[in-house]
């Protein structure tokens, strides 16, 4: 145990943190922007999953397959090194937020899509009853008892998210990781350092994993599984008058 104690610099980590801090603040930006992005991308490639234009479903369905079937890792280096050759040339971080953002749409995409169709059927009869339009039962009826379905996985992707910035490094953005690999090459404290950055990790995604719970309970106060938040005809009727 001594030993263990005896690697790590404790007057270095002091010196040190405030540059893992700002390589933090970076993950966490980047963490948040990509997040952004993908809820709405995700939705979109569900909602053209779930279409019945044909050629529209082939295409979302031919996007996520292959962003599934390919590493994120492959997808960065693509964009960040690959695209020059073809006269496009984005930021480090630029390269970053749209290399996560198309890797974790496709996967939000499948959450949005299994949420959509778990909603009780006799939801969507009593809106078709009621004469609603397809659009209008999406925002009204299926996408509102969709959400309280999708917090948890939703929330777990973004706590992974934030690890997995930790990839946007091999393209140079200078995110905790990066910050802390160029510390320790200078350096050569990696044991303190990497504990440091390990820690700061845990700190910043455990209060994440603690706050979609308390949201999962929230979520689910007066929801009943299979059946929905309200009896079948008295979503739709309550969404109804809130339409008019």
């Amino acid at each position: 145990m001594n030993g263990v104690f005896s690697l790590f610099n404790f007057s270095g980590a002091l010196e040190y943190l405030p540059a893992l801090l700002q390589g933090a603040l970076v993950s966490v930006e980047l963490t948040l922007t990509v997040m952004a992005f993908a809820l709405v991308l995700g939705l979109v490639v569900a909602l053209a999953r779930m279409t019945r234009v044909r050629p529209i479903r082939t295409a979302a369905t031919f996007y996520i397959e292959v962003i599934r079937g390919t590493p994120c890792l492959l997808q960065l280096f693509y964009i960040y090194f690959v695209l020059p050759a073809f006269g496009v040339r984005l930021p480090a971080f630029t390269a970053g937020v749209i290399g996560l953002t198309i890797n974790y749409a496709a996967y939000l995409s499948e959450v949005y899509r299994a949420g959509i169709q778990a909603v009780a059927k006799g939801q969507l009869e009593a809106a078709q009853a009621l004469g609603m339009s397809r659009s209008l039962m999406m925002r009204l009826i299926i996408l509102p008892q969709a959400i309280r379905i999708i917090v948890p996985p939703l929330g777990n992707y973004f706590i992974s998210l934030f690890k997995d910035t930790a990839l946007a490094s091999i393209i140079t953005v200078k995110e905790l990781l990066f910050t802390g690999q160029i510390i320790a090459a200078v350096n050569f404290q990696y044991f303190t350092i990497f504990t440091i950055i390990g820690m700061i990790y845990l700190a910043l995604s455990y209060p994440g994993s603690l706050g979609v719970q308390y949201l999962e309970r929230r979520m689910k106060i007066g929801y009943r599984p299979g059946r929905g938040a309200l009896p079948a005809g008295g979503a739709a009727r309550g969404a109804t008058q809130g339409a008019a």
